[in-house]
């Protein structure tokens, strides 16, 4: 009896809270279903590896600063036909392409979906156990510039080595100053097969050298990125611009 009285005080000082909390209904449950000790701790026990594990989901989706909503589930696959969906739901579903540091580039025009679809292929992995990030391209540049000014770049990017999967959206809203676009080639160049980057952008692939100024320093962030890449042409109108003509159409009472 001694020991039934202390145990809320074990598991409290062993920072188990869910067994703490739930040890009499598992105690009850073991006794009507004739378990053994082994099988009652083991079943008292997993409350809290469950608990431990949601946590440690919400914190790593906190961090991952995706935003929310954009997942598969939510994406109108139906409204965009020219979408291939099982390429889209294979490229989330399976982790070795991040395992093996390669990027993913998403081009597209604005408001064709790239965005949701980035976010949903990485909350999708962030729920296998990758470790993963979001930022817009021109945040993180202004970022990178800062902690290159303060003369702590190489932390930083040691920062975002933690990630599996690092995804820059709107790449092509960098300004093409030196200042901006040094930084974004570090980036690159610190990842380049040591980590995978899911980029979005606007600007068709064949003016992607016009981001870098410098001409031999586009070559060679392309080359870098391109290079175990997966390219994915979406070739979808904006969403805006198909909603815009459906309110417009409804008005007129124009029938598709």
């Amino acid at each position: 009896m001694k020991y039934i009285e202390n145990l809320p005080y074990l598991l409290s000082e062993l920072k188990l809270p869910a067994a703490k909390e739930h040890w009499q209904e598992i105690a009850e449950i073991a006794q009507k279903e004739n378990l053994n000790y082994g099988a009652f701790l083991a079943k008292l026990l997993d409350l809290d590896l469950t608990l431990k594990e949601q946590n440690k989901q919400q914190r790593a989706y906190k961090q991952s600063k995706l935003p929310p909503a954009k997942t598969l589930s939510t994406f109108d696959f139906i409204g965009s036909p020219l979408i291939n969906q099982t390429e889209i739901e294979q490229l989330a579903t399976e982790t070795q392409w991040v395992k093996n540091n390669e990027n993913l580039i998403l081009l597209g025009a604005s408001g064709a979906g790239k965005t949701h679809l980035a976010c949903a292929i990485a909350y999708s992995h962030l729920q296998q156990g990758m470790k993963v990030i979001f930022t817009k391209t021109t945040l993180l540049v202004q970022s990178l510039q800062k902690a290159k000014a303060e003369l702590r770049l190489s932390n930083e990017l040691n920062r975002l080595a933690r990630f599996d999967l690092l995804i820059l959206d709107d790449i092509g809203y960098v300004r093409k100053s030196e200042q901006e676009t040094s930084v974004l080639f570090e980036l690159i160049e610190d990842r380049y097969e040591t980590g995978s980057l899911l980029i979005t952008a606007n600007q068709p692939f064949s003016q992607w050298k016009e981001l870098f100024p410098d001409p031999i320093m586009a070559t060679a962030a392309v080359d870098r990125l391109i290079h175990h890449a997966n390219i994915i042409h979406i070739k979808e109108p904006s969403f805006r611009e198909k909603q815009a003509k459906l309110r417009t159409d409804n008005k007129m009472g124009v029938k598709n």
